[in-house]
């Protein structure tokens, strides 16, 4: 597999901004990002449902990583995320960062969920539940960052694979 620009390795441990579900909501996302680069967050990935180019725009500029979910038209925001310098993945998105093996998915697709699971990926970052979680299934830390849209309280992850550590933000 090719190495991805988001390959880091650093002491302190390279921190993750997770986002989901945005549903269209461009304020709520462009909020959500500036969070979690105030918190120190490098590299960014959004797990679906996107809906609107205008939720894109936040990402752009930052090594940031998209798959599509069940309510995005992928040929509607694919073209704009590579102009703006996005890495499109779908429906299944893997990059490397501090040594571990991070996959991602939408999470309506039982089969994008299951494959990194199988594989043994240290992490799986998912969405589509509206609902945030930490779990461990088998050797792979699956986490659900919760949702930008549809959600009380409306949540995203930062999340330090080096470190393990995870903490969920809140997001007005």
């Amino acid at each position: 597999m090719k190495p991805s620009k988001s390959e880091v390795v650093s002491n302190e441990g390279t921190r993750i901004g997770v986002l989901s579900d945005s549903h269209g909501d461009a304020l709520r996302t462009r909020f959500a990002v500036e969070e979690l680069s105030r918190l120190g967050a490098t590299i960014f990935i959004h797990c679906g449902d996107i809906e609107t180019i205008e939720c894109l725009d936040p990402l752009a500029g930052l090594d940031a990583h998209i798959v599509f979910g069940n309510c995005d038209e992928p040929s509607d925001l694919q073209g704009y995320a590579r102009s703006i310098g996005i890495a499109v993945h779908h429906p299944l998105g893997e990059v490397i960062v501090d040594g571990q093996r991070i996959a991602f998915t939408h999470g309506d697709d039982p089969k994008c969920m299951q494959r990194p699971i199988g594989s043994k990926a240290h992490w799986l970052f998912h969405g589509h539940t509206h609902l945030k979680r930490d779990i461990k299934i088998e050797s792979t830390r699956v986490i659900n960052p919760g949702a930008l849209y549809r959600a009380k309280p409306h949540t995203v992850a930062l999340v330090t694979p080096n470190s393990g550590r995870v903490e969920f933000q809140t997001i007005l």
